[in-house]
């Protein structure tokens, strides 16, 4: 049969469909992709005000440097340094001219301890009679010959003053020589004379005579050290 004799039947044929279909089942809707989808909202920044750019100063033109000046003395003209270029005389001590003169004065001593003549008085015997005679009278000492052990005791004392101060740095002993010169001199004189009263005859005196005699020859070397000795430059 046709479709048409379907329609018009009440009861449709068996193996027939439905006479009502039945209504299609509503499948879910899906959801669309382009909802779930989430937009970001990123901040936007303040549109900045532009502002006119500061005025630049000019820059000054570099200016050539001056040129470096350097003295220079005339030809004519030395310069002089700030030091002294000359020598200068070192201050040291007369060493052997103080040993002289010292041993000078220690031989003077020990003369006072010893006889001056075979079985004569000591040098301190003398001594004490020089200074009763000075006491007494100047013009004695020369009247008696006192005046001899007298100036040759005075003599070494005064030398080892000058040996001691010959000890004393300095540029030079010359005038120190010149004094232990003039007193060496009194000394000799005051050996030489008893000598020549004697005839030139040394065994006629005794030990602390001869300790005289070296005090008048190491006043001489001493006093000669330092008189002949100048100045040490350097």
């Amino acid at each position: 049969m046709s479709q048409s004799d379907d329609r018009t039947r009440a009861f449709p044929a068996a193996g027939s469909g439905p006479a009502h279909p039945e209504p299609a089942r509503s499948e879910p809707a899906r959801p669309d992709l382009a909802d779930q989808q989430t937009t970001e909202v990123h901040p936007v920044a303040p549109l900045r005000q532009e502002t006119a750019p500061a005025p630049v100063a000019p820059r000054p033109a570099p200016q050539p440097e001056p040129p470096v000046q350097t003295w220079r003395p005339p030809a004519d003209q030395a310069t002089a340094p700030a030091w002294s270029t000359k020598p200068v005389a070192v201050r040291r001590a007369d060493s052997f001219g103080a040993l002289c003169l010292l041993l000078a004065g220690v031989a003077a001593a020990l003369s006072l301890l010893l006889p001056w003549v075979p079985d004569g008085a000591t040098g301190l015997e003398l001594a004490r009679r020089v200074v009763e005679q000075a006491r007494t009278g100047w013009t004695g000492l020369f009247d008696t010959g006192l005046w001899q052990p007298g100036a040759v005791l005075a003599g070494g004392a005064v030398l080892f003053l000058l040996g001691l101060l010959l000890l004393v740095p300095a540029r030079a002993h010359r005038f120190l020589g010149l004094l232990a010169l003039l007193v060496a001199g009194l000394v000799v004189a005051a050996v030489l004379v008893p000598l020549a009263g004697r005839a030139w005859q040394p065994g006629r005196f005794d030990v602390g005579f001869w300790f005289a005699m070296g005090v008048a020859g190491l006043g001489v070397l001493g006093a000669l050290k330092a008189l002949l000795t100048g100045r040490r430059l350097r």
